[in-house]
């Protein structure tokens, strides 16, 4: 029995490429959020401390960030994006609602209020922030540099003005949910050190 060589060709060229097609499993997408502080991070405040209201924005992060996979740095120059490890909501959004709300509750307040948006109510205060890093390294420390300022009711004048570090470090090492609790963190400790300062401006 004599075969045609090149018929034999063809169908084995189709069975190896529908081999991994009948095989091959796609792997899943896992979705992350930053998450605020617990309700007991709250501090003990005085009884004016319900009568601050706050602005909080604009809140604005560098556009290497501004994407859906989870950044890491590779290297001082070279970045790596988590193909199936991505934000669950744009990254900028979820740091504005979590900042607002960790100011929240450690300022005893709920008068707190995104910006920019139309101001329904007179602010005591405005918080904008200027992120300069917001990413881990493949090592899982994570790190948060922010430039911010406080500004006065008419949210012109600067009342206090900084620029913080905070580094945070994951475990276990390499795991994804471990590095966006470790940023949450970060994100914390930017929220503590901005309250503590408003605390000393009081409610003007």
């Amino acid at each position: 029995m004599h075969r045609n060589p090149s018929r034999l060709a063809v169908l084995v060229l189709a069975a190896a490429l529908l081999a991994p097609a009948g095989c091959a499993q796609t792997q899943p997408t896992d979705f992350y959020i930053l998450s605020s502080l617990p309700p007991s991070a709250a501090a003990s405040l005085g009884a004016d401390a319900d009568k601050l209201s706050l602005g909080v924005g604009p809140v604005v992060l560098p556009a290497y960030l501004d994407r859906p996979q989870v950044v890491a740095l590779a290297s001082s120059n070279k970045l790596q994006l988590a193909e199936f490890d991505k934000w669950a909501e744009p990254l900028q959004d979820n740091f504005s609602r979590v900042l607002a709300e960790n100011l929240s509750i450690l300022l005893g307040t709920d008068r707190v209020a995104k910006l920019p948006q139309r101001r329904a109510t007179a602010l005591n205060y405005q918080v904008t922030v200027e992120v300069l890093r917001f990413d881990a390294d493949l090592d899982g420390t994570a790190s948060l540099i922010a430039r911010w300022n406080i500004l006065g009711k008419d949210g012109k004048k600067s009342l206090a003005m900084r620029r913080s570090s905070f580094t945070e470090t994951s475990e276990p090492k390499g795991d994804h949910e471990a590095v966006v609790a470790a940023m949450s963190r970060a994100v914390g400790n930017l929220s503590r050190e901005i309250a503590s300062t408003l605390q000393t401006l009081g409610t003007k």
